[in-house]
This record gives structure tokens, sequence and C-alpha cells, in this order.
């Protein structure tokens, strides 16, 4: 059986978040992706992710972007491919460290916005430098993740 938690977001208006874990029953990933999928259909807006054993299910009333990563640590060419021009040259200079995170926070975003592969990293600000993870009527923010990975959640205001 994959476990399933409900993930709390701390912020108003937020959407429905599940982390469905495998690892326990190791059912293999295509039970896993079936597992996603089944708790998100119906939704109005849906988004998923997964890095198994885990899988990231978001559901909205409005646009919804998830993902979930592994906390691995990035070179400095690896991460300066995912930046966009200004975010290159931020004071204080964002350091490796934080790849994961900036990364899971576009990746999130770009799924909230309709399809994750048409989106260039290079040209999406990172939902994890917003102020107060705010931009207009968008908003961000990490959920909580199994150890060892970070997870980001964007949806549009309804």
């Amino acid at each position: 059986m994959i476990a399933s938690t409900e993930v709390p977001v701390p912020v108003a208006h937020s959407p429905s978040v599940t982390l469905l874990d495998a690892s326990r029953e190791d059912p293999g990933e295509a039970a896993l992706r079936e597992a996603a999928r089944a708790l998100s259909h119906g939704a109005t807006f849906a988004s998923r992710s997964y890095r198994y054993p885990y899988a990231l299910v978001a559901t909205h009333e409005a646009q919804v972007g998830c993902d979930i990563e592994r906390d691995e640590p990035w070179d400095d060419a690896s991460l300066e491919s995912i930046l966009t021009p200004q975010e290159r040259t931020r004071e204080p200079r964002l350091e490796p460290r934080s790849a994961p995170s900036i990364w899971s926070s576009k990746e999130a975003l770009a799924k909230a916005l309709g399809d994750a592969l048409a989106y260039d990293p290079r040209r999406l600000e990172a939902p994890v430098l917003w102020p107060r993870h705010t931009s207009g009527r968008w908003r961000a923010c990490s959920v909580d993740a199994p150890p060892g990975h970070v997870a980001w959640l964007c949806w549009r205001l309804p």
C-alpha cells in the first residue's frame, strides 16, 4: 500500500497537497503514478510530480503546479544554466546549495503556467526569490518534503 499524507500549506487560499510515499511497500513507479493520477482525478486544476519513491499531488480551483526534487549537490555551471540574467548578477550571489529549491520552484511555476516543457528556466524568475513568495496574483511556498528532498508549490489566486 502506498502511504498518503496531506501536506499542510500555511498560506491562505492555498491548494490541497498530498504526499504519496511508496518506500515501505516498493510497488514500483507505475503504481505510484497511477495512485497520483487517481488522487487528482476530477480536480479543476491538478499538478503531479514524481521522485520515486515519492509523488506530490496538488489540486486547486485555479492554476497550480508542484514539484519535488532530490536535494542533491549542484555545481556552479549547472546552477548558472537555470538562472535568469538578473538571478546571475543578484547580490548576495546564489550558491549551488540553493539550486534544488531554485529549480523546484521554477518547475512548479512552469507547471502552473500550463506546460513545464514550454518554459525555459532561464526566462522564469524563481518563486523562491519572489518578495514574500508573491508575484501579482501568484503565490508560492516550499512544502514539507521527505528527508533529502525539497518541494515547491505555485498557484494563482482564484
